[in-house]
């Protein structure tokens, strides 16, 4: 046996690399270009969250929390979750605080899915949800969806439905494609749930990032949906916080409390400080505070547009 040989690594390692949003940042960074390709919040953390996290921190608030985050936090997100998203999630045993919303897909992706079982991702997708969805064994089916005026097709998605088919990703709105789903939409796949016996992972990070007149709807807010609904969220995208790694994520208990004991398995808590600071984006900041975001955003926006449009970019 030769020393210097690498040792032999699990097959989910085999073929691990880099993503291409983090490499494209690399290179980006390496010649001091402009970073179109990662989801980097350029705006400041808001002063509350900052304030709140540095009372955390002279609190001494730092030792392990319950593996779904504190109770204040949840009961927090239960509140805006009812209140601003319509989803009808009845206690705070329905919610998990994990690292990021990206975590919490993890933990979501290990409590369903195995060796056997099928889940269909739309493409355009997001990198990281196939990635994680491939190490949990699962067999991927992709059905096609396109940008902004791409509409749902219920029968290209039956078509790649099998018996084995368990779960179905739905990320609105959408990240790369900015695709967001409709009521209606979202009625139909409510539709496929009941026939096929699915479970649907909605990941909505970007909920406030919202453009032209356009709704975000929650899955879970429509008749019939809870009970078959895992909803993802977080601060990174919202609060300029995206170095921090706090995500949640809302289902019926059975659900949430697999999910959390999963977290608890790979992450055991999120960090416990920045929890206390995330309750002031629930406490101190108001639709004031989102209405400025977005306006931040549209002009970033019509500037990216506009700039790529003037040198010969056909801009959707």
């Amino acid at each position: 046996m030769d020393p210097a040989a690498p040792p032999s690594f699990a097959a989910r390692a085999d073929d691990l690399q880099q993503s291409n949003i983090r490499s494209v940042t690399r290179r980006v960074n390496e010649v001091d270009g402009i970073n179109l390709g990662q989801g980097v919040c350029d705006l400041p953390t808001p002063e509350p969250i900052k304030a709140c996290a540095h009372q955390a921190l002279r609190d001494d608030a730092s030792i392990y929390s319950h593996y779904a985050g504190i109770e204040p936090l949840r009961r927090a997100i239960l509140k805006k979750e009812q209140a601003h998203n319509e989803v009808p999630a009845p206690s705070p045993e329905d919610v998990v605080v994990g690292v990021g919303s990206t975590g919490v897909f993890v933990s979501a992706a290990f409590t369903l899915l195995e060796d056997g079982d099928e889940v269909i991702l739309f493409e355009p997708f997001y990198g990281y949800h196939r990635n994680i969805l491939e190490l949990t064994g699962a067999t991927i089916r992709y059905v096609p969806l396109g940008g902004p005026e791409s509409m749902f097709d219920r029968a290209a998605m039956e078509a790649a439905v099998t018996e084995n088919t368990k779960a179905v990703v739905v990320n609105t709105p959408a990240n790369p494609s900015g695709k967001v789903w409709t009521r209606e939409e979202l009625s139909t796949l409510v539709d496929l749930l009941h026939d096929h016996d699915l479970v649907a992972i909605t990941d909505e990070i970007y909920e406030y990032m919202l453009y032209d007149g356009t709704e975000h709807v929650s899955l879970a807010s429509l008749p019939d949906a809870y009970e078959r609904t895992i909803t993802l969220s977080g601060f990174s995208k919202a609060y300029n916080v995206t170095g921090w790694r706090l995500g949640y994520g809302v289902a019926p208990a059975p659900i949430a409390e697999k999910m959390g004991l999963m977290n608890d398995l790979l992450y055991i808590c999120a960090p416990r400080p920045l929890q206390h600071a995330a309750l002031a984006a629930f406490e101190d900041l108001d639709d004031e505070y989102v209405a400025q975001l977005q306006a931040d955003y549209a002009e970033r926006r019509t500037l990216m547009c506009e700039t790529l449009e003037a040198i010969g970019f056909d801009v959707p």
